[in-house]
């Protein structure tokens, strides 16, 4: 039965009903919204430079990318969202629940080892199968000397290809199904699950039918994230020699010296973009998912043997030896045979570099995403949760678009700044933002806010909306609810969105390139240095350190979502 939320209301004074809370929301947390159109705004400076293109006129380049290489771009870009899409929620969700769920050889290990994925740069793996799967490389080596055939008397898939790419990102992507997925099926209860056995559903028609669509949102949450990895990805791509909308906008950028069009086929990828989020927000529709029970006993776990204990390993071990183990091994064999021989204190910089920039952008975004989430629940207008979805745009467009539209603005901002202080007080500003890690950090919130923002609200969305009306009745203001309400409740949520932000930024490739200050290098900037000058066995190094400084993080984050379940006792 729905409770009337104005019964827990303290009465006026007068005697007379108090105003609906929907109504008292409104007026009392116009800030918030204000907060969410306010950083909408900002954010969409790079997306409103790339729009501003379609206006201008080209030098004729677009016509002939219309007439030659569109339709392939098209093709390209909807076959790696489609196989992204099926094989992202697949793995992520299937090991989920096994992990969680199951008790099998190896799953406490696996609980944490299956986001180890997420350590690894989708271009650094397409270099290390490269290398593992070429003619020359140990695969196809061994082949010829098991079979004693020669080379091209054999078919053998090239890993260099539309197929690769798909296997490539989703081994890199899975993660975030995987770990939306866990911390949904960790805080399920076990009442729900109970009563469906008892009403003869089977472990598979209790996982189909109750559990898999209790933890819907957070396995969209988490495949909408990896499709827009996918659309901004450029690394993997390229190396692979697939044409899509960021190889193409490259290469009309740099190869034709293009802007317009380069912005114009950025416009396209934008309805990419709009596409997946419409698809992610209409999919949910109306329905809301809460717990309608505070019982939360200790999972079952049910234990496999046999044949069915064998297929949960190889389930769970095969995603961890493609997506981590395999190229971190290749990796290290380069990396010791002929690696870089620098390595030493100039990698301390490089190190404090990346996770300086790392934690402010991590520690920022989850800041912007819990108000935004939360003002989204308070006073959920439409102009509020467009502006939400119009801030969590970026983390499709690429790194190097988002780069110059940030750039732009920031230049002219500066130079205006310089100008007016030498006027009037003969001093200089210098390049106040360009010349600092302030406009390479503000790039980062426009690519990753989508990151927490989702992971946020997610967790978010899973509190009951009468926890709201009790702290309220009880005399919690707004902030102070959140604070020491919502936030310890979704505290691996916020821990998730924190993390994933992290490792995200210590990957970030384009966008480091084009704005870093001067003498502030990453170990992305410096593998991609040697990759670019064909030292791919000297970038293995940079490349191992990214994995290394990654690696921590994540079994942290395992350990947080292993926790967050609630009713879970300490100790």
């Amino acid at each position: 039965m729905a409770s009337d939320s104005s019964l827990l209301r303290p009465a006026s004074p007068t005697g007379a009903r108090p105003s609906p809370p929907s109504t008292a929301r409104r007026r009392r947390w116009g800030g918030l919204a204000w907060l969410s159109v306010t950083v909408a705004g900002l954010f969409l400076i790079p997306v409103v430079s790339v729009l501003w293109s379609l206006t201008e006129s080209g030098d004729g380049t677009w016509d002939h990318l219309v007439s030659t290489v569109l339709p392939r771009y098209l093709l390209n870009t909807a076959v790696l969202v489609a196989g992204v899409g099926v094989g992202v929620p697949v793995i992520g969700a299937g090991t989920a629940w096994l992990v969680t769920m199951c008790r099998f050889p190896g799953r406490r290990y696996f609980e944490w080892a299956l986001i180890l994925p997420l350590a690894v740069p989708a271009y650094v793996m397409a270099y290390a199968y490269t290398d593992f799967l070429q003619p020359a490389g140990p695969v196809q080596s061994l082949l010829r000397e098991v079979t004693g055939l020669t080379y091209q008397e054999y078919w053998f898939p090239e890993i260099r290809s539309l197929g690769g790419a798909v296997a490539m990102l989703v081994l890199v992507l899975y993660p975030y199904a995987y770990m939306l997925s866990r911390t949904a099926f960790l805080d399920q209860s076990v009442c729900a699950l109970d009563v469906s056995r008892t009403l003869g559903c089977g472990p598979w028609a209790s996982f189909f039918r109750v559990a898999l669509p209790l933890a819907r949102p957070a396995i969209i949450a988490g495949t909408a994230l990896a499709l827009m990895e996918t659309l901004a990805d450029f690394g993997t791509v390229s190396f692979f020699g697939v044409q899509n909308f960021t190889t193409g906008i490259v290469r009309a950028w740099i190869a034709f010296g293009d802007r317009t069009t380069a912005g114009q086929l950025s416009s396209i990828l934008l309805i990419f973009v709009f596409a997946v989020l419409w698809l992610e927000n209409h999919s949910r529709g109306q329905a809301r998912f809460h717990q309608a029970t505070n019982v939360y006993q200790k999972l079952p776990g049910q234990r496999l043997r046999g044949p069915a204990a064998a297929a949960a390993f190889l389930a769970c071990f095969l995603p961890l030896l493609l997506g981590f183990l395999l190229p971190a091994g290749v990796l290290l064999s380069m990396a010791v045979a002929a690696g870089d021989q620098q390595f030493g204190a100039r990698y301390v910089e490089l190190v404090v570099n990346s996770v300086l920039l790392a934690a402010i952008t991590a520690l920022l975004a989850v800041g912007l995403a819990a108000l935004m989430a939360y003002g989204r629940r308070l006073q959920g207008t439409p102009a509020v949760q467009i502006a939400n979805r119009l801030a969590a745009m970026g983390y499709a467009i690429p790194g190097t678009i988002i780069a110059v539209g940030v750039l732009v603005p920031f230049a002219a901002f500066d130079n205006a700044l310089d100008a007016w202080l030498r006027a009037s007080f003969g001093v200089s500003s210098g390049l106040l933002l360009t010349g600092s890690i302030a406009a390479l950090v503000f790039a980062y919130l426009v690519r990753f806010l989508a990151v927490s923002l989702n992971t946020v609200e997610s967790g978010l969305g899973k509190i009951r909306p009468s926890m709201d009306d009790a702290a309220r009745a009880l005399g919690a203001r707004p902030l102070g609810m959140l604070a020491r309400v919502h936030a310890p409740m979704m505290a691996s949520s916020l821990l998730t969105a924190g993390l994933v932000v992290f490792v995200d930024v210590m990957k970030e490739l384009p966008a480091t390139l084009v704005m870093r200050p001067f003498n502030f290098d990453t170990l992305a900037v410096q593998a991609h240095n040697f990759a670019a000058d064909e030292r791919l066995t000297q970038a293995a190094t940079p490349a191992l350190t990214i994995v290394a400084v990654g690696i921590p993080p994540v079994i942290l984050l395992s350990r947080a979502i292993a926790r967050g379940r609630p009713g879970r006792r300490k100790g």
